[in-house]
This record gives structure tokens, C-alpha cells and sequence, in this order.
């Protein structure tokens, strides 16, 4: 735990000399990318504690961040100034779970809080990978790997064709958050500071609990059942209830980055529930190091900073592929070793 401390100390420092560094250079919209790198970093996250350290592999995370996504999209524009009149819409705003705004066009609409959406979208989430996972984390190898392939599908299919969702053109329109009631910025690059230090600081928070968690007993457990379920049953530990919650909670944490990072983009399109963003997912957390919370911060930073500035160009897709098979062959316990569990 004492390299884990050095490790977070370092963070906070690189953390501060990259904002005085763009600030320094005048490439303010460095911190963009960055406060989305930070978001899609937090699937990684999860996703190293369900493949790293319980041992299951997941093709449909980009699925649930789908899920977190669109369903606070949905909440956060619906338009319910309709029903203003009605009791139940009237005790909701009055509860402060509605919020009144302008659209894109200055007419006045009554939608549900962000917060609101945000907590709804992880609660969904949580209640699909429960019931997906109960048959699901049944299977082994690539069975499971075929089975979560085939979620992440139906959530693509069905996104990209409901027009509640927008259909091709996904959700526009989705309010940020109002953090700090009352806070006044001054200017643009004071916006874009606020919102990658709110980033970072989620992602710090995350990587504590989960540094926590994988010290702990529930830790132990999945090393465990990681290395074998049958012995990790013989000595009494639930395995498939620890894979279980396991999966829920990767899915949870992917759901919350996927409802941060629509609030902050200001919506969401169909291309963030695709095959391939769950593919990159899975080579970012193999290049970082299987069970390395760092390595899979470190790689996936530089990996979704360097695509979201558009190094890769129309080969995007492919350089995650090609990490993906390379790393597999090559370096299978990851290319970036900062501690293989820490």
C-alpha cells in the first residue's frame, strides 16, 4: 500500500504540471481530451478488476456505458412542460427532482435533474448486469467472451434503432452539471480547468476504493478464485457470487463514466455502445497490465488522448486492434509494469 500512496502522490503532481503546461504553451484544448480520457479511463478501471483480478472477460462494457449514457439523455431532455400542471409532475420539481431550462432554440423546457439521471442510469445498469451476469458468469473462456459480445450487439442494435434515442444521430441537447451552485468562472480556459480537475479528482477517488477493495479480504477472494475457482470453492469462498458482484460493479462504474462524459460532451451517439469501443477497452486493459490499476490508467490516458486528437486518423479502430493481437502475443502480462497488483 506504501508504493500505492507514492504512486497517488505522483498523480496529483503530474496531474497539476500537465494543467500548468498547457496553460504555459497556450494549448488550453489539450484539457478537453483529457477530461474525456479521464472518463473512458474508468471503464478501464473496472474492467481490470473483473478480467484482472476475478479472472472474467467481458466483450459489452462499452454496452453498459451505453446504458449510463442514454438513459440520463433521456431523463436530462424530455420534455415535460406538457404536464407541468399535473401533481405528480408538480411534487417532483417542487422535490427539486426536475429542473427548468432553454433548449438549443430559447424555448423553456422541464426535464429531470442531471443528478437525477445520473443516479437512474447506474441503478439500470446495476439492474441489467445482475440479470444478465446470473446466467452469463456461468460460462468460462471464450463462452463468456461470446455472451458479452452478444449483449454489447443488442445494445448497439437497439440505440441505433429507437428513435427515442435518436437512431443514428444519438442525443443532443444534454445539460451539464451545476457542481457548485453559484460558483462564477471567468472565461473558457477556467471552465476547461474546473472540469479536468473534477475529472481527475473522480478518477483519484475511484482508484483509492478500488486499491482498498483489492487489499481486502473481497481481494483475496477474487485472486482466488483467479487462479482457481474449483480451489477457491473447496476452502468455502462463493465464487459466483463474488464474480457476480464483481461484474455488477464493473458495469456500474462503466455506466457512471458513460453518464459523466454525456453530461459533459453535452450528448451521446451510437458509436460509444460499438463492438470496437469494447474491443479497445479490453486491449487497453491488456496492454496496461491485466491486474496493474496504474498501468491501465497510464496506458489508457495516452491511448484515448492520442485517438481523441486524431493521431490515428481512419486507422483508429485498427491500432486498437493491432494492440490488442501484440500485446496478446508478445506481452500478455502487459507492456507497462508499474506493479502487477497493487
Amino acid at each position: 500500500m506504501r508504493r500505492s500512496y507514492i504512486h497517488i502522490l505522483l498523480y496529483l503532481a503530474l496531474i497539476v504540471g500537465v494543467d500548468l503546461l498547457t496553460h504555459a504553451l497556450g494549448k488550453s484544448y489539450y484539457l478537453t481530451q483529457l477530461t474525456m480520457s479521464f472518463y473512458y479511463s474508468m471503464v478501464v478501471l473496472g474492467l481490470v478488476l473483473l478480467m484482472g483480478y476475478a479472472g472474467q472477460i467481458s466483450l459489452g462494457h462499452a454496452g453498459f456505458f451505453a446504458i449510463g449514457g442514454y438513459s440520463t439523455a433521456v431523463l436530462s431532455t424530455i420534455n415535460l412542460m406538457p404536464y407541468k400542471e399535473k401533481p405528480i409532475i408538480r411534487l417532483l420539481e417542487s422535490m427539486g427532482f426536475l429542473l427548468m431550462r432553454e433548449d438549443l432554440y430559447g424555448a423553456r423546457i422541464l426535464s429531470f435533474n442531471p443528478w437525477i439521471g445520473v443516479i437512474t442510469a447506474v441503478v439500470l445498469a446495476g439492474v441489467v448486469a445482475y440479470l444478465i451476469g446470473i446466467p452469463v458468469l456461468k460460462l468460462k473462456g471464450h463462452y463468456l467472451a461470446m455472451a458479452t459480445l452478444g449483449f454489447g450487439i443488442i445494445v448497439y442494435r437497439v440505440v441505433l434503432g429507437t428513435p427515442v434515442f435518436g437512431e443514428a444521430d444519438g442525443i443532443s441537447d444534454v445539460p451539464g452539471f451545476q457542481i457548485f451552485p453559484g460558483l462564477s468562472i471567468n472565461g473558457e480556459m477556467d471552465t476547461k480547468r474546473m472540469n479536468y480537475y473534477i475529472a481527475s479528482a473522480i478518477v483519484l477517488v475511484l482508484l483509492y476504493l478500488l486499491m482498498n477493495l483489492i487489499n481486502s479480504r473481497v481481494g483475496r477472494a477474487l485472486r482466488a478464485i483467479h487462479g482457481s475457482e474449483d480451489a477457491a470453492e473447496a476452502v468455502g469462498i462463493d465464487t459466483a457470487g463474488y464474480k457476480l458482484r464483481v461484474f455488477v460493479l464493473s458495469a456500474v462504474i462503466a455506466a457512471f463514466a458513460g453518464a459523466l462524459l454525456t453530461h459533459f460532451n453535452g450528448g451521446i451517439g451510437p458509436g460509444e455502445s460499438s463492438v470496437m469501443k469494447s474491443v479497445r477497452y479490453v486491449a487497453i486493459v491488456a496492454a496496461g497490465g491485466m491486474a496493474s490499476l496504474w498501468g491501465g490508467l497510464a496506458t489508457s490516458m495516452v491511448l484515448n488522448f492520442l485517438s481523441l486528437r486524431g493521431y490515428f486518423g481512419s486507422y483508429d479502430d485498427a491500432v486498437f486492434g493491432a494492440v490488442l493481437i501484440l500485446i496478446m502475443l508478445f506481452a500478455p502480462e502487459g507492456i507497462i509494469k508499474i506493479g502487477r497488483r497493487q
